[in-house]
């Protein structure tokens, strides 16, 4: 299973979605520091609320092969900016959580994460684990290997790592694994 990275503001369900992630039982557990040692990367709330310790977001994201804003459907306000994906070299999607809330704005918080740059979008319910198994699936999904001389012609193409070549378009002979 690939890594994830969970980032996101206080409360939005990101330590939720590590217990559904695993089958556990859902309890209450205010997070206090990163713990990178599972597939899931949860981080504190705050690191994202902050300036001063949002620059621990983008050097977490180096542990991780996935990265993912968690955003709550009844979120007040947004802190992840348009094009946020800039200072991630990941692939970043996005993570609606509490889908059943009775003052869910779905539409609006999606488009949020896709201003952000995410490339796919789950919607999940923690107590349901509706949407969970999806996720799941798309973490189980194989990462391609890539030689250094793969990764750099598809950085010419101006493609990231994880991006399918063009159609028509291969690896140059002295580029094949």
């Amino acid at each position: 299973m690939r890594k994830m990275f969970l980032m996101g503001r206080s409360e939005a369900g990101k330590t939720s979605l590590t217990q559904a992630l695993k089958g556990e039982e859902l309890h209450y557990i205010k997070t206090q520091y990163t713990n990178t040692e599972d597939d899931t990367i949860d981080s504190p709330g705050e690191y994202a609320e902050s300036k001063r310790f949002s620059v621990g977001l983008a050097c977490f994201s180096f542990e991780a092969d996935v990265v993912a804003i968690v955003q709550a459907a009844d979120e007040p306000f947004n802190l992840f900016g348009d094009s946020s994906r800039a200072f991630i070299q990941r692939p970043l999607i996005g993570i609606i959580t509490k889908i059943d809330s009775p003052y869910a704005n779905i539409p609006m918080v999606r488009q949020w994460l896709l201003n952000a740059g995410c490339e796919r979008i789950f919607m999940v319910n923690n107590v349901t684990r509706e949407g969970v198994d999806e996720l799941i699936e798309y973490l189980s999904e194989d990462t391609p290997n890539l030689s250094l001389e793969q990764a750099m012609f598809k950085q010419r193409l101006g493609l990231n790592e994880w991006d399918p070549l063009p159609e028509g378009v291969e690896y140059p002979a002295e580029t094949r694994i």
